[in-house]
């Protein structure tokens, strides 16, 4: 065995009170008042550069270069020392373990110290005479600092030393000490017994302490709760001879022992003789308290003192009296007593973790588990561990690591046949899996945009406004991630330069031996004037990189993700585009449905009052998805519930779609805030018309109009053809629709805005296939089979077709020789009008509109099912043409009324269909004319547009619908109101080949435009016809 030899190190003096043993850690803060911890860094940073560390004394604390060279450089912590111990640990006066302190206590037993304070060290008073001749050699682990200039030091006890010589005492200790490590030969008989006395009595004095606490709960001891006695318990079982010594120190800090009688066990080197000190310590206390307990439960019972026990008994097993208040304490750590992993309790959490507790998750015996057969009350705490785990995991907010620690606390004291235990353990577990701090990472890269565009692409067809608005939003992400990366690199910089300047604090504070936190130009009047410059440099510094480094991270841009809403009709890919929004961005997607949502507790969670509550739908998604920023697809948004006696559900949707407010969106299960700005919310509806208009204000709003017959027909052969292909088990070869069959199912068995109905055809057509294969397959007529469909066999699968062409069944009616494209002239009164179905289907047709005159007294009748705006519409268009009739040429003289001797009768098709809008006057009109002139209108000629009385054409809405259902009916002309103009220009290219669009501003405009070879008397003031091919 190598001598141990003398080296020199720098030396901390403990505080009051405070003992340090090998394997444990304790927290030293310093203080105003203790300017020789920061002398004592600036010294381990001069060791560190001296030793040849990586790092300057000036840069010691820069990254984790610094924090090795740090840990490198040992420290001695050494307590005060007691005027009745000796350097060496041996009593200097008196009767009893704690000598003759001239208290006159006479019981040997006594667990409670004298009533004297500890010695305390007083800075720049106090000399190498004040401290114990004895310590512990650690190293530091942890600094905690603080902008104000003060911070604590944690340090970790590794061996027992003897001080040599001190040979400096101001700014700080450092002397030569001689390092002593514990000796222990595991086949020594003798200490093997004493060490099976030290666990026996260890696990006696947890028992009884877990007794105690539940006998009497108003004592100090109560703390002390059954799970804390079992960790204790199976932390004792876990330790094998060679930690001897250490289980012999830990329990030191665990058993009530005076400060004196801590000295004297810091002082035993040999390993046999401290076990036994303690065993006698832990005998002690165990006897008090099995006294104690007798005593107090006479004197509760009012029985008399028969020598029977409570709980199965616990005779004392030593001498020694005690009072009615009990003759004992258990020694509770004082607030800066931190348990370090692998040798203690708590895995590195300590009582300065809020969720760990005194003995924090992993359980006792550093992390390696329990070894001893598991018992159900074991197996409850395992799952407390585990949960503890699992919340210091979580990484929760401020607000919601106070709440778990309370929480936690509470858990840990319950029984678990209690009924709340299950209710705090279910909120816990809850605030455990909620997603507080993770989150993705978003691919935003030099090729993100086009990565995102092809993604797009690929999935959807057409949709250009939403894809735009979505490329838009992940251009932002992109520049915004490259400034705060910018902001990053100049933020780490600048935390350098705080480290080195607040190195540079210390050093000087060494060289002029005051504390950084006091030392000023005006305290330093002795010193000479560059000493004085030199500290008001590098306090000024420290003032200029801690303003530069808050106002960098001022500079960091935060993202508020959008909340796009998503109008259109069913079936044009809401749902699926929020899906391919996530799948650009890499992000988790979750679906929320909101349809049929009628209570406000299914968004905002019911309260943990109420019996089986559980989190709202927005913290269940966050929840099952594990991460903070995923995409939320709100579905069905329109279809949410209004207010009812369960709350109103829109009103709740408020925080959660408001940017400026859901960032501290809170969740009355949760009941601390979330933020949730960091969630890119999609919301889908059908219409807008029953979506509050609070709520609809939060939303970015985005038309999906219905598609055209083109885009039907690229989606159908790129997407909805191979889907149903692979859907019924074929192969690719084994069926083939080309685009005429394709285009007549569009228009004859379909007519809707989106493609699920389109998709259900054609999966009819693949299924009749897939007979016709399997037929010759198993009939060996393989050959014989023919895998091409024609536009001959869709009647045959698919039954007769359901629409046919609005224009041809209209003009057809046996009256009139059609023209050369095969549509009949028309007949007079009769005018084709374009109509937009409400209720968010997106769908547009064409309406005929159908005027008879017949003898009469001038009366207008009104049949269609029409409305009362479509009704108002009839009268306005019939009053123009009677203003005007003169001028039409329809009367000789203009005083005459045209329709005095008739009755007009309006009419519209599909009477069973409720009809209404203004957007009919401009074709009422015409019709009108149209009868009385008896010049009929080209069915291939539609139109739209308000009138009003001086016969001017206003805009109308529902451009796109109409016009995509004229382009399917046949129509080959349109006229449009001038002021509509700017709808056109968002058409799609196939709509505008396919018509001939006017725009016309008044009536005699259109007029001119239909019948271009007659001239109307007295309007050569009309301007000329705009024409928009």
């Amino acid at each position: 065995m190598a001598r141990p030899h003398s080296s020199p190190l720098p030396i901390l003096p403990l505080p009051k009170g405070v003992v340090l043993f090998p394997g444990l850690l304790q927290r030293i803060p310093a203080t105003a008042n203790r300017p020789d911890v920061a002398a004592l860094l600036a010294s381990i940073y001069a060791r560190a550069a001296a030793a040849g560390s990586s790092v300057s004394a000036v840069d010691a604390n820069d990254g984790p270069a610094a924090s090795l060279a740090i840990n490198d450089v040992p420290v001695v912590c050494v307590p005060m020392a007691s005027p009745y111990v000796g350097p060496r640990g041996q009593l200097l006066l008196g009767r009893g373990p704690h000598g003759d302190h001239g208290d006159h206590n006479d019981n040997d037993n006594a667990l409670v110290p004298p009533g004297r304070s500890p010695p305390a060290f007083i800075a720049g008073k106090s000399t190498k005479a004040d401290l114990f001749g004895c310590g512990v050699v650690a190293k530091i682990v942890k600094i905690e600092g603080r902008d104000a200039g003060e911070f604590a030091l944690h340090v970790e006890g590794r061996s027992r030393v003897r001080i040599d010589d001190i040979y400096q005492e101001r700014p700080c200790f450092e002397g030569n000490v001689t390092l002593h490590r514990d000796e222990i030969n595991a086949t020594d008989p003798a200490l093997y017994q004493a060490f099976q006395r030290l666990k026996a009595a260890s696990r006696d004095l947890a028992q009884v302490l877990r007794v105690a606490a539940a006998l009497t709960p108003d004592r100090p001891h109560a703390r002390f709760t059954p799970l804390l006695a079992r960790r204790l318990d199976a932390f004792i079982l876990n330790k094998t001879i060679a930690e001897a010594g250490l289980l012999a120190d830990f329990m030191t800090n665990i058993v009530a022992a005076s400060y004196d009688e801590k000295l004297q066990v810091l002082a035993l080197f040999d390993v046999k003789t401290r076990v036994a000190r303690v065993v006698e310590l832990l005998a002690r206390q165990t006897d008090a308290i099995r006294n104690s307990i007798k005593v107090t439960t006479v004197a509760l019972d009012g029985s008399s003192d028969d020598g029977g026990e409570p709980g199965g008994g616990l005779p004392p097993r030593g001498r020694g009296s005690s009072n009615q208040h009990g003759p004992f304490s258990i020694l509770i750590p004082p607030q800066n007593f931190i348990l370090p992993p692998g040798t203690g309790f708590g895995g590195g959490g300590g009582m300065g973790n809020g969720i760990g507790g005194l003995f924090g998750p992993g359980g006792p015996g550093g992390g390696g588990g329990f070894r001893q057969p598991p018992s159900q009350d074991q197996e409850e705490a395992d799952e407390v561990d585990d949960l503890a785990k699992k919340l210091e995991a979580a990484q929760l907010s401020p607000e919601a690591a106070k709440v778990a620690t309370r929480e936690l606390k509470r858990l840990r004291k319950m029984v678990p046949a209690q009924a709340e235990y299950s209710v705090v353990r279910g909120y816990l577990e809850t605030l455990a899996d909620i997603p507080w701090s993770k989150t993705t990472n978003d691919r935003l890269g030099p090729d993100t945009l086009a990565k995102a565009r092809a993604q797009l692409d690929g999935d959807h067809y057409g949709l250009e406004p939403v894809k735009k608005r979505l490329l838009e939003y992940l251009a932002v992400l992109r520049l915004k991630q490259s400034v705060n990366e910018q902001v990053d690199a100049r933020v780490q910089e600048t935390e350098k330069e705080l480290e080195r300047a607040r190195a540079a604090v210390a050093a000087s504070a060494s060289a002029t031996g005051q504390s950084p936190a006091t030392t000023t130009p005006a305290e330093s009047d002795t010193k000479t004037v560059a000493t004085t410059a030199t500290v008001t440099d590098v306090h000024e510094r420290v003032r200029a990189a801690t303003a530069q480094l808050q106002s960098l991270r001022r500079q960091r841009m935060t993202d508020k993700s959008p909340i796009l809403l998503l109008v259109g009709p069913p079936g044009v890919g809401k749902t699926s585009l929020a899906r391919s929004v996530a799948a650009s961005l890499g992000r988790a997607f979750h679906r929320i449905s909101l349809g049929g949502v009628r209570d406000e507790a299914e968004i905002r969670g019911h309260r943990r009052t109420y019996v089986a509550a559980m989190p709202g739908l927005i913290m269940q998604g966050l929840r099952k998805v594990g991460v903070a920023n995923p995409v939320i697809l709100l579905d069905e948004l329109d279809k949410l519930g209004t207010a009812n006696f369960h709350g109103d559900p829109s009103a709740a949707m408020l925080e959660v779609l408001d940017p400026e407010q859901n960032h501290t969106f809170v969740d009355h299960y949760v009941g601390v805030p979330f933020d949730l700005s960091r969630v890119l919310f999609l919301a889908t509806a059908n219409s807008l018309d029953t979506i509050p208009p609070p709520l609809l204000d939060r939303l970015e709003t985005l038309a999906l109009p219905g598609y055209t017959t083109l885009e039907k027909k690229h989606i159908a052969l790129q997407y909805l053809v191979p889907k149903q292909v692979r859907a019924n088990g074929l192969a690719a070869a084994q069926v083939g629709l080309d685009e005429a069959v394709v285009a007549q199912v569009i228009e004859a068995y379909t007519r809707e805005a989106g493609v699920r109905n389109l998709e259900r055809e054609l999966g009819a057509l693949c299924r009749a296939k897939a007979v016709e294969y399997a037929e010759a397959q198993d009939g060996g007529t393989l050959a014989a089979y023919r895998p091409h469909l024609t536009v001959d066999d869709l009647e045959r699968i698919l039954g007769a077709a359901k629409f046919e062409e609005e224009v041809l069944a209209a003009a057809d009616d046996g009256t009139d020789p059609p023209d050369g494209h095969g549509h009949g002239h028309g007949r007079p009164g009769v005018v084709t009008g374009l109509v937009a179905y409400s209720g968010g289907s997106g769908q547009g047709s064409i309406l005929f509109i159908e005027v008879a005159a017949m003898p009469g007294r001038g009366n207008l009748q009104l049949t269609g099912k029409l409305g009362d705006v479509l009704k108002e519409s009839v009268e306005v268009a019939l009053s123009w043409v009677k203003a005007h009739a003169f001028a039409l040429g329809l009367t000789a003289d203009p005083t005459e009324d045209i329709v005095r001797r008739r009755t007009i009768h309006v009419h519209c098709p599909s009477g069973a269909v409720p009809k209404d809008g203004p957007s009919s006057g401009l074709a009422q009109a015409v019709a009108l004319v149209s009868l009385f002139s008896g010049r009929a209108v080209r069915p291939s000629l539609a139109m739209t547009g308000e009138l009003t009385l001086r016969g001017r054409v206003t805009a109308v809405g529902g451009i796109k619908e109409k016009l995509i259902g004229a382009l399917r009916a046949g129509v080959k002309t349109v006229l449009l109101p001038a002021q509509n103009r700017r709808d056109v220009k968002d058409l799609p290219q196939e709509i505008k080949d396919g018509l001939d669009i006017i725009h016309v501003s008044h009536v005699w405009e259109a007029l001119h435009h239909i019948w271009p070879d007659v001239q109307f008397p007295g309007t050569t003031h009309i301007p000329a016809v705009e024409s928009r091919l």
